[in-house]
């Protein structure tokens, strides 16, 4: 299996450097059904009351319907006019001013940036951790809220199905660079493989991208805050935390891994193989790449880093400053809808599941994780329990995905 997906990776290489890239989204219907049935289980256990029983046990209310809840869309299932809307709802965070003071964070130097600054500042504490999940959910909703209340912009975030664009990224419409898209591969400029793992193995083969983002909505863009923890050749860590560090944003799309590691196979293998469904532990681990005992011989990427790494580049390619390429937001809202999907096979069992601990790969070593334990969003949302992000029917969260 292995060797016929290298095949396979090969011979969209192949397309692609001769120029011959004609996009035919791949079925996803494996984690579509998975997410209909999900979405049924759900529903019964909102109408016979059971999941707000179930959530009351810890003081979160739940008042949300599956007839109120707002939909989360597949990005590509978007009208051309839905895509813009959502890209101009971004460029208008990129437009308006910081909240984050200056002195705290010298990079910031937009709306747009006060989410960066935030994911950089919790890095240490939001991966490989108990929260994983559950903060990035808060977090993704709070940009969701921020297009919306202070950009006008009346859809919900949508998701990239990683599936569907897995053999041939660079063509499909999330990176096509098309004006509906969410910006095209960068320039190409020569460089050597990326090394993405912590276990250094699976260095991702140079692609024919590399230099600046040129084509789609946002051509020339530019990340402020300085690197942190960059894996794409030549780019250099910033001399200070938060500093500014104005540069073009690069892309190097690379089917290389989203071939191996972004299929639908791969995702309805994570939901359903017997080893990942037992309890969160194990299912984070695999969503994530593994876990302490295994993640620093490993050469395998995992959904999560295989999405980030299918663009690459550099913010692509600095775990911390991630949010700081626009791909970064469909990207974890699959991954939010992976991790709905797999709640609502089990909605009461698997309601309140968290391990792990408070520290990444519990470096330092830290406490386990709590529900009880506090969110924090700084200058984009109020802090926040765990417990009342576990749930998209519960407290503040009244969303479902297609």
């Amino acid at each position: 299996m292995y060797l016929l997906r290298l095949a396979l990776c090969a011979t969209s290489l192949l397309s692609v450097a001769n120029g011959k890239s004609c996009y035919i989204p791949k079925p996803t219907d494996g984690t579509d059904l998975l997410a209909e049935q999900s979405l049924c289980k759900l529903r019964d256990a909102v109408a016979n009351r059971s999941l707000r029983q179930k959530l009351a046990e810890k003081d979160v209310t739940q008042t949300c319907t599956l007839e109120n809840a707002s939909i989360r869309r597949e990005y590509s299932t978007l009208t051309s006019n839905e895509k813009l809307a959502y890209t101009s709802a971004i460029k208008c965070l990129m437009a308006k001013p910081a909240r984050t003071p200056l002195d705290l964070a010298p990079g910031v130097r937009s709306r747009y940036d006060d989410f960066v600054a935030t994911h950089i500042n919790a890095t240490a504490t939001i991966h490989f951790t108990g929260n994983f999940l559950s903060w990035h959910r808060y977090y993704i909703w709070a940009f969701e809220t921020a297009l919306r209340d202070e950009c006008g912009y009346d859809g919900f975030l949508p998701y990239w199905n990683w599936g569907k664009s897995a053999r041939d990224p660079a063509g499909s419409p999330y990176m096509d660079g098309s004006a509906t898209s969410q910006g095209g591969n960068g320039a190409y400029a020569a460089h050597n493989c990326t090394p993405a793992l912590i276990s250094g193995k699976g260095c991702i083969p140079a692609g024919r991208g590399g230099g600046c983002m040129e084509t789609g909505p946002y051509a020339g863009l530019v990340a402020n805050l300085s690197a942190t923890g960059p894996t794409f050749p030549g780019i250099r860590t910033g001399l200070r935390p938060l500093g500014y560090q104005p540069r073009c944003v690069k892309r190097d799309i690379s089917s290389w891994v989203s071939c191996q590691w972004s299929t639908d196979a791969q995702s309805v293998d994570l939901l359903t193989n017997p080893a990942y469904q037992a309890d969160i532990r194990a299912f984070q681990d695999r969503l994530q790449g593994g876990n302490l005992s295994n993640i620093f011989n490993s050469s395998f990427f995992g959904v999560h880093t295989a999405g980030h790494f299918t663009w690459g580049g550099d913010p692509g390619g600095d775990v911390a400053n991630f949010p700081g390429d626009p791909m970064f937001w469909l990207h974890h809202g699959q991954i939010d809808r992976t991790w709905w999907i797999w709640q609502n096979q089990k909605p009461l069992e698997r309601l309140f599941q968290m391990a792990g601990t408070r520290t990444l790969l519990n470096y330092p070593a830290s406490a386990n994780a709590s529900i009880e334990d506090l969110l924090e969003l700084h200058y984009t949302a109020p802090a926040s329990a765990v417990k009342n992000h576990l749930s998209s029917m519960g407290g503040r969260y009244c969303y479902i995905y297609s």
